[in-house]
């Protein structure tokens, strides 16, 4: 195990962050993604995704529903920061401003949960390029959910 996986199977993470660790999505690992930081007490996630051009338009542009899916991503894993082991955060709504053209390459995320209610949470992401121009805003409404364990058929 290398170094980096050592500490990305370190227990201090949040649960949900553990998660990703342990069995990344299918479509967060098509889109890259690369968990920096998460911060459960201030509700903030810190990610990177490395773009290649399979997520490009006919123009060499990140295809703006890659935008929203990265953006949704980040915003899920900020969210999820408060859940226990067996909860998720399915999104009810998701609003995407896309402010410049996104490129391959490097792709950095921001998440921070704006409210969280017993069901219900408001959170905003934005991503950004390397050199910090901002490229895309988002805000999302999603509820929270206990998955049923499933039952043992004889």
């Amino acid at each position: 195990m290398s170094e980096t996986e050592a500490a990305n199977a370190s227990t201090d993470w949040p649960p949900n962050i553990q998660a990703v660790f342990k069995r990344m999505a299918p479509a967060s690992r098509y889109l890259g993604l690369e968990i920096i930081a998460a911060d459960k007490a201030a509700r903030t996630v810190e990610v990177a995704f490395n773009a290649g051009p399979e997520l490009c338009n006919m123009w060499g542009g990140i295809q703006g529903g890659m935008v929203a899916a990265m953006l949704d991503d980040v915003m899920a894993l900020a969210v999820g920061l408060d859940l226990e082991w067996g909860q998720i955060s399915p999104t009810l709504e998701l609003k995407v401003s896309m402010l410049a053209p996104a490129r391959p390459g490097r792709i950095l995320g921001y998440g921070r949960v704006i409210k969280r209610g017993a069901s219900v949470g408001f959170i905003e992401g934005e991503l950004k390029d390397e050199s910090g121009a901002l490229l895309a805003t988002a805000s999302s409404t999603a509820t929270f959910v206990t998955l049923k364990k499933k039952e043992k058929k004889d």
